[in-house]
């Protein structure tokens, strides 16, 4: 497992082959999925590989515990670190005044107008694809969400997690959070996530639920 989550993007789209383009040495999300993309390892013919599947003008998120190495052609645009957390007790459902639903295809524009709004992370047209979300409905308007979004054997990611500006300060992250987080152990899982080392108030909201650190992870977003 642990190998597993020390490279979680190459992990995942292994699992997930329907969702990737590449082959046996690097893969990508295809191109309204996602744009997470990993080579197998950092050796020469894994970064070529790579950065083969980088078009001009095209950029991709990497995520990994190891160093990133930038594969020749292409060039670092931005770089950052974060926390990969494990749910290390059983994480119960929150409560609330509103019911919690299930999102679908009727859903994703505004599952994706939520995103673009908040910015939780890469989020495109298909990203809803990768797995379960559930949010929550205010006076009508999509109030907010969480889901699933890099899975493997025995682990899921919990992600998207974010909230309209107009309904903060109700608890509706926490809340959704936990209520994937809880699904996820429910199905004999490992739940996991990611955050940016600098937000502590994520951080803080994560470890309420019953995540702990695990590692940092670096997070750098290569273009052609």
């Amino acid at each position: 497992m642990n190998t597993l989550l020390d490279r979680p993007v190459w992990a995942s789209l292994l699992h997930a082959p329907h969702l990737a383009e590449g082959g046996d040495l690097a893969r990508r999300y295809r191109r309204d999925v996602n744009l997470f993309a990993s080579a197998r390892d950092d050796g020469a013919a894994s970064l070529a590989a790579l950065a083969a599947l980088v078009g001009a003008g095209e950029s991709v998120y990497l995520a990994q515990v190891a160093p990133v190495q930038v594969p020749p052609g292409l060039q670092l645009v931005r770089s950052a670190q974060g926390v990969q957390m494990l749910a290390m007790r059983a994480v119960a459902p929150v409560g609330g005044p509103q019911d919690v639903v299930v999102l679908g295809e009727a859903d994703a524009p505004e599952m994706l107008a939520l995103a673009q709004l908040t910015e939780p992370g890469p989020f495109l047209p298909r990203t809803h694809s990768m797995g379960r979300f559930v949010g929550v409905r205010i006076d009508g308007r999509l109030a907010a969400m969480a889901g699933e979004r890099m899975r493997f054997a025995g682990a899921t990611e919990v992600s998207g997690v974010c909230t309209h500006p107009d309904f903060r300060g109700r608890g509706l992250a926490r809340r959704l959070s936990s209520v994937v987080a809880h699904a996820i152990q429910q199905r004999g899982e490992q739940a996991f996530l990611h955050a940016w080392v600098s937000n502590r108030a994520a951080i803080t909201l994560y470890e309420g639920l019953g995540f702990e650190t695990r590692t940092e992870i670096q997070v750098a977003v290569l273009g052609r």
